[in-house]
């Protein structure tokens, strides 16, 4: 039992939890949300889907933002009235946060419900670009 307990808690001691986006990364976030906000606003839904991609990239490592990512696709999803992106964001509300806070995301995933949820992608070297300016890595 002693042993089993010692397993459980070297576990615990080692799991890295991630709470907050970094000060220098979440300028970037911010500037995607507001820049799908303007398109949203304009009725250019698709430029505004994508800034709504480019946020989930940039913030899916960290619990608040992911989350937050996908609710406004969710209520995108409400407002076109796509059957599929609604009940494809359900889940990813309910799990995303979570799995950003232990730190088990799929790199680069856009987070709409068209790719797989545990899918990872390639990130644009735009994106790789802000990540670099930033100083934050990309993590799974």
């Amino acid at each position: 039992m002693e042993y089993l307990w010692h397993l459980v808690t070297n576990h615990i001691n080692n799991m890295k939890l991630y709470t907050t986006i970094p000060k220098k990364l979440k300028p970037y976030f911010e500037q995607e949300l507001m820049a799908y906000k303007r398109y949203f606003a304009a009725g250019q839904l698709q430029r505004a889907w994508n800034h709504l991609e480019r946020a989930h990239i940039i913030g899916q490592a960290y619990p608040w933002q992911h989350s937050y990512v996908h609710w406004k696709m969710l209520l995108f999803g409400i407002h076109i009235k796509d059957i599929k992106e609604v009940f494809g964001q359900i889940p990813r509300l309910l799990v995303g946060g979570v799995k950003s806070f232990v730190g088990k995301i799929p790199i680069g995933n856009t987070g709409g419900a068209n790719i797989p949820p545990l899918k990872s992608l390639p990130i644009s070297e735009v994106l790789l670009e802000i990540f670099k300016k930033a100083g934050v890595r990309p993590r799974e």
